[in-house]
């Protein structure tokens, strides 16, 4: 059996662990927290059940994929619920005004209705728009996501050939410009635009190509797994362990070990295996045949690998753009609060300066800040005490340690505390809840220094790289070490991208790697034993 090592118990790491057990390696995960899961992590205080990362289920093929390669189903692992309406957009008030907010249906059909409702023509125009979007996300999942780029044969399909004039456009125009073609109403525009912020960057950085997010939300509606995305680690950890996956928290990986090789098969060196601590301050160095890190890609070579070995020293990190960083705060809201649905984005009027004050030269906290709101407790009652709420609230803030940490009640770095305070002043004043401050029972706030800290993230930020075109698909940072044989990469920071579900094709990634499998395309289940339900 193939002895592996996975370094990181988030998301990618679990599920590449469980792959490569199911496909017989012997694989032994370090996670150096107390819980596996990563950013896709929770906090539990007083009743309360906080998830502390991602909340919007899309992309639900892939979900449905990475399952049947486990060989089993989402439907025997999670209890899905279809949103609707899908989330409400709160703009900012107008002289003091509060505007109705934007309530977005489920399904493409009631969508355009919406639309037109709000601009005469702009229903026609997004069907226009979700079929280009539509046609992307195809082309997307069949030749590019789960592409390794180790075979250029696998761009030169009919289909990719056919598809190239468009192409070259969705990936030389800007998506903001892209979208400002067809529409002309700006809350139509930012609805359309704010998912550049989930791949890292702003509509103006992100190539148009990213418009495929509309069709995962718009068309396709968003969902929630009942237990949240904790609920979901929990899933794929119990398949990780039943496939033979040995789980060890607590293990801080001190080192990646590497031996020089001569230049075999282009690589330098050897990855031989990795040397931890583990919870009781016991020094271990175990051998492997395989290493594959899923921790963050900035620490695995700046930190975990001796100078000769590193494919992206720091160098390379300093010519590359972070995605933004984050303000968390968690709430716990005694009584109810219908004006918020399950998912909220609260959007301001002035989006350049929102975006130049996060990604700019001269960076601060945006005042007022572009926010989401995830309510879960409206549609999952185990996440909060009866008569009570459970509020997510994400202030996307520059990728900058120096803002500082969060903490319990208020206890947190002061730029951090003063965010969350004018965030929790924001949403009362735009839904129309005017004692939401007194009504808070529990608050936790968490700021990029905690990202860097908890997750080794690279200057803080919460996703990784972001998606700017120099920093996508065959232009991100790919799956293999290019100096060390045998070293692999998994998670938001590498290929194919941020987000549960690229984690989930990283993983897949690594495994079409080490089958020799360069096809652009979801590689197909092979025999496995079968795997329990829930």
């Amino acid at each position: 059996m193939t002895r592996t090592i996975v370094i990181g118990g988030g998301v990618a790491g679990l599920a590449t662990a469980a792959l490569l057990a199911h496909e017989g390696h012997d694989v032994r995960l370090l996670e150096r927290g107390d819980r596996v899961g990563g950013r896709a992590g929770t906090v539990e205080r007083d009743g309360f059940r906080f998830d502390t990362g991602p909340s919007w289920y899309l992309m639900p093929r892939v979900f449905d994929h990475f399952f049947e390669l486990l060989s089993t189903s989402t439907a025997e692992q999670l209890d899905l619920v279809t949103l609707d309406p899908g989330y409400q957009v709160f703009s900012e008030p107008v002289a003091g005004e509060a505007v109705e907010p934007l309530t977005i249906p489920y399904g493409a059909d009631a969508v355009a209705e919406t639309f037109e409702r709000i601009e005469p023509g702009a229903g026609a125009a997004l069907r226009t728009h979700l079929a280009s979007a539509t046609h992307a996300t195809a082309m997307a999942e069949s030749h590019f996501l789960y592409n390794p780029f180790t075979d250029l044969r696998s761009l030169a399909g009919a289909e990719v050939l056919r598809s190239a004039p468009q192409l070259a456009t969705l990936l030389g125009t800007k998506l903001d410009r892209f979208v400002g073609r067809r529409f002309t109403d700006p809350v139509l525009r930012q609805v359309l635009g704010y998912p550049a912020v989930f791949l890292g960057t702003d509509p103006s950085r992100a190539p148009a190509m990213y418009h495929l997010m509309s069709a995962l939300d718009l068309d396709e509606g968003v969902q929630y797994p009942m237990g949240g995305f904790w609920g979901l680690v929990q899933r794929i950890a119990v398949l990780a362990e039943e496939a033979g996956v040995e789980i060890i928290t607590g293990a801080e990986v001190t080192g990646i070990r590497t031996a020089p090789t001569g230049r075999r098969r282009g690589h330098s060196h050897t990855a031989r295996g990795v040397e931890w601590i583990d919870r009781e301050g016991t020094r271990h160095a175990d051998d492997a045949d395989l290493v594959v890190s899923a921790a963050d890609l900035h620490h695995t070579e700046t930190a975990l690998l001796p100078d000769a070995a590193r494919s992206y020293p720091e160098v390379w990190w300093q010519r590359r753009q972070s995605g933004p960083g984050a303000v968390l705060v968690l709430l716990g809201v005694e009584g109810e609060l219908p004006e918020l649905g399950h998912h909220s984005l609260f959007f301001t009027r002035d989006w350049d300066a929102n975006f130049a004050a996060i990604f700019g030269d001269e960076t601060h906290i945006p005042d007022p800040a572009s926010l989401y709101v995830c309510k879960p407790s409206a549609t999952d009652p185990d996440v909060a005490p009866a008569g009570h709420e459970n509020l997510f609230v994400l202030i996307p803030v520059p990728a900058d340690t120096a803002l500082g940490h969060g903490g319990a009640d208020g206890a947190g770095d002061a730029a951090i505390e003063r965010a969350a305070d004018a965030g929790i002043d924001q949403i009362a004043a735009w839904a129309g809840i005017p004692d939401l401050r007194e009504r808070i029972v529990v608050r936790q706030t968490i700021g990029p220094a905690d990202f860097a800290d908890d997750y080794h993230s690279w200057s803080g930020g919460m996703l990784g790289p972001s998606h700017i075109l120099s920093q996508s698909a065959m232009f991100r940072a790919q799956n293999a070490s290019k100096k060390v044989d045998g070293l692999y990469y998994a998670g938001a920071t590498t290929a194919p991208g941020v987000g549960v579900p690229m984690c989930l094709i990283s993983a897949e990634l690594v495994l079409k790697r080490l089958r020799g499998d360069g096809s652009g395309g979801p590689t197909a289940p092979r025999g496995a034993a079968k795997a329990s339900t829930r």
